[in-house]
């Protein structure tokens, strides 16, 4: 699993959590052990690099069951899993992580397993016998597992805060879609529209974190994020990819994307960064009243049935929406991938969205 997640370029603490989420056999071997307050040090892995920390305790290579865990886990050693998390392979073992990598810790169960994560950056569970707390660690990251009553109640808010940013997002699309129409959108709309999207992708991405760690538990809330985030999480993107200056290409406009993601708090609300980013010169209030055109990839995106590809031959042969919108029958039936029919439909949803926006924009 682990595996596949990085190929997927996935939240390190997403598959961490994943793995210990209620629903799996680690999570209900940590509860039982959380219980009887015996504590614990778990290792999830068994490259060479983690077998070579090992030293002394029992071979063990049996097939992992929570009561077996459980078991195994009041003697004093630590436990060695595999990488999935589905054998036992070693118990009441000593871990010798390098005494030189630095530590915070002050107990030694913990100081042995933040070492042994930082060295071989695999999963290492650490169960606190006296706190009653799971501590999870994996490379550089430290994470302590909640309670699920109170993750509950922080991802319930969480998606109260949500549908009203997402409600917020919605209107500011509508207006970027109004002005685009009518060819009067200004870099000011544009970075709004970014801002409010950033908003609502990390409220979701924290919503997210959640889900991950309610497991089975968390389904009510999958569902309404999943209900919450429909096209909401494409809409900034193709923002960018509408309005970067140099170039309209997935690739950089993805980069430019993440760039933002990576703002702080602070620098979210300077619109005149978030300007500079998409490659636009100057800082002033002035630079943000510069009138901008979208090359249509998110307007046109909007009417069903029109592939990626189809909408790429569109942008590359007309450059910006206007052209797009001024287009007759005839010439955008000359489009790669477009044919007749296809063209009518492009030229009727255009109108009809056209049409829905400014109409929407008046009530």
């Amino acid at each position: 699993m682990a595996a596949d997640g990085k190929a997927r370029g996935e939240d390190p603490l997403l598959q961490v959590l994943r793995m210990v989420a209620p629903g799996t056999e680690l999570h209900e071997a940590l509860e039982h052990i959380l219980r009887a307050r015996t504590g614990a040090l778990l290792v999830v892995g068994d490259s060479q690099e983690v077998l070579s920390l090992v030293n002394g305790g029992f071979r063990i290579d049996a097939v992992m069951h929570p009561s077996a865990l459980y078991e195994l886990a009041k003697m004093d050693g630590a436990i060695v899993l595999s990488s999935d998390a589905q054998r036992i392979l070693y118990a009441n073992t000593q871990l010798v992580p390098d005494p030189m990598i630095p530590s915070l810790e002050t107990g030694t169960r913990h100081r042995t397993a933040e070492r042994v994560a930082r060295q071989t950056g695999t999963l290492v569970i650490a169960i606190s016998q006296r706190r009653n707390v799971i501590t999870l660690y994996r490379g550089d990251l430290k994470y302590v597992v909640q309670d699920i009553g109170v993750l509950l109640a922080k991802a319930n808010q969480a998606l109260s805060t949500l549908d009203k940013y997402r409600a917020v997002l919605d209107q500011a699309l509508n207006n970027l879609s109004a002005v685009e129409f009518e060819d009067l959108a200004t870099l000011f709309d544009v970075t709004t529209c970014i801002q409010r999207a950033q908003m609502v992708a990390r409220i979701g991405g924290e919503i997210e974190r959640h889900v991950a760690e309610l497991g089975d538990e968390g389904r009510l809330v999958r569902m309404q994020l999943e209900e919450l985030m429909v096209d909401a999480k494409d809409e900034g993107p193709m923002i960018v990819r509408d309005y970067l200056v140099k170039t309209g290409d997935p690739e950089d406009a993805g980069k430019v994307w993440e760039a933002l993601m990576n703002l702080d708090a602070d620098e979210l609300l300077d619109h005149g960064l978030m300007a500079r980013l998409l490659g636009y010169g100057g800082t002033g209030t002035a630079s943000l009243d510069l009138s901008v055109t979208p090359r249509g990839y998110r307007v046109v995106r909007k009417i069903p049935r029109v592939p990626m590809p189809v909408i790429e031959n569109l942008v590359s042969v007309f450059h910006h929406l206007p052209a797009i919108l001024n287009a007759s029958i005839e010439e955008l039936d000359d489009v790669e991938g477009i044919g007749e029919v296809r063209a009518r439909a492009i030229k009727q949803g255009l109108n009809r969205l056209r049409e829905q926006v400014l109409l929407d924009r008046h009530l």
